[in-house]
């Protein structure tokens, strides 16, 4: 059982694999406010996944941070919430020509892919990232936000991915409405190709199936350290 305030006579809600997430929210709440329910359920900080039509979602587990944060587990994610199955980890940083690289490995130490962070121009406030997986062009987040939030990327024929499920993930993770009520989405390309967009460094849709999760995971741990 995941849930902190799960009520007897609703059943567990199932992890989803990590594979097969192509949107998920950091967050607590694992049933949102709705119906019959006056507050959300919570249950640990993890990734999310939305499910379920409306009065009956739930946000599905598909990743977690460790059970008991310290130095030595501060760049590593699982697949349950006691922290015994390894996701991914991130390496010591390296700087390589003016970039901070981090390598991500998977739970058998494979490298499967690298995070780098750009440190900004005099003229920029914030830092730019990079996300590079083997075999495909670097992933690169667009220089200007998007306008109009998730509403507007699906108007704009971003993909053929229906606006609700969009809407769900910028839904997610109002923790008792102390969230802001809208987020800047960067919108993030491997050459032309759009394969992530993601909202204020905690909500993500997938674009692309080639796209390793682990590696979106590993970028939002660094994010909300």
């Amino acid at each position: 059982m995941f849930g902190k305030s799960r009520h007897v006579d609703e059943p567990p809600i199932p992890l989803v694999p990590w594979e097969d997430a192509w949107e998920f929210a950091i967050t607590e709440e694992e049933r949102p406010a709705g119906g019959q329910r006056k507050r959300a359920a919570l249950g640990v900080r993890a990734f999310r996944v939305p499910q379920g039509l409306a009065g009956q979602r739930v946000n599905a587990p598909c990743a977690f941070f460790p059970p008991h944060p310290s130095d030595a587990d501060a760049r590593r994610l699982y697949e349950d919430a006691e922290g015994t199955r390894l996701l991914c980890s991130l390496d010591e940083p390296q700087d390589i020509e003016g970039r901070r690289h981090y390598e991500v490995r998977d739970a058998q130490g494979g490298a499967i892919g690298t995070i780098q962070r750009i440190a900004p121009l005099k003229h920029a406030l914030k830092p730019t990232w990079r996300i590079a997986q083997p075999g495909h062009p670097e992933i690169v987040s667009s220089a200007e936000w998007a306008k109009g939030g998730p509403r507007d990327m699906v108007q704009r024929g971003a993909g053929k991915l229906l606006l609700g499920v969009v809407q769900a993930v910028a839904d997610m993770g109002a923790e008792g409405g102390d969230q802001p009520a809208k987020s800047r989405v960067l919108e993030w390309k491997a050459d032309d190709e759009l394969v992530l967009t993601s909202e204020g460094d905690l909500r993500f849709l997938v674009r692309a199936a080639w796209l390793d999760r682990r590696l979106v995971f590993a970028y939002a741990l660094l994010r909300t350290r």
